[in-house]
């Protein structure tokens, strides 16, 4: 993928990345209310909305009832995390430098060969459990 093609994917997908409060902020600020007018709306304290909207506190539901009212939209939409599972993990590799990527990995697996080893080890064993058991009982049963 190019870098330019990269990028544009990124910002495609860049608020389904978004925690809650970037969320929240970004449909304030496409509705033209700034923080101290929402505050008043809501009964929350300025400091609360700045909190909420920094991701510091997760909203309790009263706030995020009283936010949905002043910005009169369902929060359970805006609420909505990533794609993304909780097994799940993402990595992003930005490669400006193909041969400083390739010193630093060498420079990875050199350090951590061990630990590198344990993970392969562990996923190989965790995929190819059912085989490994099969094998076993055959060895123990004489077959």
């Amino acid at each position: 993928m190019t870098p330019r093609c990269q990028y544009t994917s990124h910002l495609l997908q860049s608020y389904l990345h978004m925690e809650f409060g970037e969320r929240l902020k970004e449909l304030r600020t496409r509705l033209n209310y700034s923080q101290k007018e929402i505050s008043e709306k809501t009964g929350l304290t300025l400091r609360t909305i700045q909190r909420i909207e920094n991701n510091e506190v997760k909203p309790s539901l009263h706030s995020l009832r009283v936010l949905g009212e002043a910005l009169q939209t369902d929060l359970t939409e805006v609420g909505k995390s990533s794609v993304a599972k909780p097994y799940e993990f993402n990595v992003n590799l930005k490669i400006t430098d193909m041969n400083q990527f390739l010193t630093d990995l060498k420079t990875l697996v050199k350090t951590h060969w061990k630990t590198i080893l344990f993970i392969v080890l562990v996923i190989y064993l965790f995929t190819n459990y059912t085989d490994i058991k099969a094998g076993i009982l055959d060895g123990w049963n004489g077959k």
